[in-house]
């Protein structure tokens, strides 16, 4: 398999999961603002959309969106309980997560990369974004992970994530359980191991 990726991007999440499967695949380095990949092939030939994550299995299919990805890693290894069995209310749960790291942090974070965004708008952003994390640090109270003690495929995106938050002045150091979560994730191996790979600091 390759993984197309872009270090610290949110391909991060599938970095690390791929390394908490235990499966073999070779990361290729994607860089979002050339689009170049380090042999001159135009990352758009890959990928039309131009961003990553991108998951290219041993047959040739492509898969791309990271929450679907780490759901298709997790169930091919059901043994490492990554995700919690399909149809089950769980697994439901840990789908939301997901979808709201997604669409509510992810998504949240865009405006304050974005050179193009009024700088008068930027703090409204920023309130929005600290009411989705203090909502976020609630759920967290009295867990490890953001299902409990049992961790799964959708911490790695939270972590990713949340790592954006000092590169766009978003301060996230009033929440004691988001920074708890942070650090238990931060000492799992497959994370150190993906953070080295990408260059980025463990």
């Amino acid at each position: 398999m390759k993984l197309y990726y872009s270090p610290g991007a949110c391909s991060l999440s599938v970095h690390i999961t791929l390394h908490e499967a235990g499966m073999d695949f070779t990361p290729i380095a994607a860089p979002t603002k050339t689009h170049k990949l380090l042999d001159g092939t135009d990352y758009y030939s890959i990928n039309p959309l131009g961003y990553v994550p991108l998951l290219e299995l041993n047959d040739g299919t492509r898969l791309t969106e990271g929450p679907a990805i780490v759901q298709y890693i997790a169930d091919q290894v059901p043994e490492k309980n990554l995700a919690p069995a399909n149809g089950t209310v769980e697994r439901a749960q840990m789908q939301a997560w997901l979808n709201f790291i997604g669409t509510e942090l992810h998504k949240g974070f865009s405006p304050l990369f974005n050179p193009s965004t009024p700088a008068e708008y930027k703090p409204m952003v920023i309130e929005k974004l600290l009411g989705r994390f203090q909502w976020v640090e609630e759920q967290l109270a009295g867990k490890k992970y953001l299902m409990g003690d049992a961790f799964s495929v959708a911490d790695p995106y939270l972590f990713n994530v949340s790592n954006w938050a000092p590169l766009v002045k978003v301060d996230l150091s009033g929440f004691a359980n988001i920074a708890t979560f942070r650090a238990h994730i931060r000492e799992r191996p497959a994370v150190q191991k993906a953070m080295r790979a990408e260059g980025l600091k463990a």
